[in-house]
C-alpha cells in the first residue's frame, strides 16, 4: 500500500506537470479553438486515456524497449509527426465546425487525442523518468503503484486541458458564424498543430 507521506509528495508534483504548457495542452487548445468545448474535452479524455496507456507499458516493463531501441522510438514519432501534420491539413483545409457539424467534431475529437498521445514517445519516457521516483518496491505491487500514480496524473491532465480547451472554445464560438474568421481559426489550428509535429520531428530522446 502506497504510504499517505508519499501521496503528499506526488500529488503537488502531478498538479505542477498538469498546469505546465505543453503538447496535450496545446492540441486541446486548437481542437476546442476549431470546434468547441465539447470536442475539446473530448480530445483531453483521449489524451488522458494515452497517458494511462503509457503509463501501464512502462509499469509492464515494454517502456524500456523505446528507451533503449532508437529505431522503435524514431517509429513511434514519425508516425506521430505524420498524424498530427494530417491533422493540420484537415484543420487548414475545412477551417473551424460550423454549428451544424460539432456532433461528427466530438465523436472524432476523443480518437485523435488518443492517437496524437500515444505517439509521442517522449511520454512513456517521462513516465519511466517521473513515476519510479514514487515507487515503493516494499509498498506492493510495482504495476499498480504506476497504475495509481497515472491515474492521478491523467484526472489532473484531463480537467486542466479539458478548461483550456473549453476556454478557447468560447472563444472560437463567438467568431465561428463570420466565414472569414472561421478559416482565419482553421489556419491557426493548422499552425498549432504542424507547430506540434515539427516539435516532434526535431526532439531527440534524452
Amino acid at each position: 500500500m502506497i504510504e499517505t507521506v508519499t501521496f503528499l509528495a506526488f500529488i503537488p508534483a502531478a498538479l505542477a506537470l498538469n498546469f505546465t504548457p505543453g503538447a496535450d495542452m496545446m492540441f486541446c487548445f486548437g481542437q476546442g479553438l476549431r470546434s468547441g468545448g465539447k470536442s475539446a474535452v473530448a480530445a483531453s479524455a483521449g489524451v488522458s486515456t494515452g497517458s494511462l496507456v503509457h503509463v501501464l507499458l512502462a509499469g509492464l516493463g515494454l517502456g524500456a524497449a523505446v528507451a533503449t531501441m532508437p529505431w522503435l522510438f524514431d517509429v513511434i514519432r514519425w508516425m506521430g509527426v505524420a498524424y498530427l501534420l494530417y491533422l493540420a491539413w484537415g484543420a487548414i483545409r475545412n477551417g473551424a465546425v460550423t454549428a451544424d457539424g460539432p456532433a461528427k467534431a466530438t465523436r472524432f475529437a476523443y480518437r485523435d487525442g488518443l492517437v496524437v498521445n500515444l505517439t509521442n514517445p517522449k511520454v512513456i519516457l517521462f513516465v519511466l523518468a517521473f513515476i519510479p521516483q514514487f515507487v515503493d518496491p516494499a509498498a506492493g505491487s510495482i504495476l499498480l503503484q504506476f497504475l495509481t500514480f497515472g491515474i492521478i496524473i491523467a484526472l489532473g491532465g484531463f480537467v486542466v486541458n479539458g478548461l483550456v480547451g473549453i476556454f478557447a472554445g468560447g472563444a472560437g464560438k463567438v467568431l465561428i458564424s463570420n466565414p472569414r474568421a472561421s478559416r482565419i481559426m482553421g489556419w491557426i489550428t493548422g499552425g498549432i498543430f504542424s507547430a506540434l509535429a515539427i516539435r516532434l520531428a526535431i526532439m531527440e530522446r534524452a
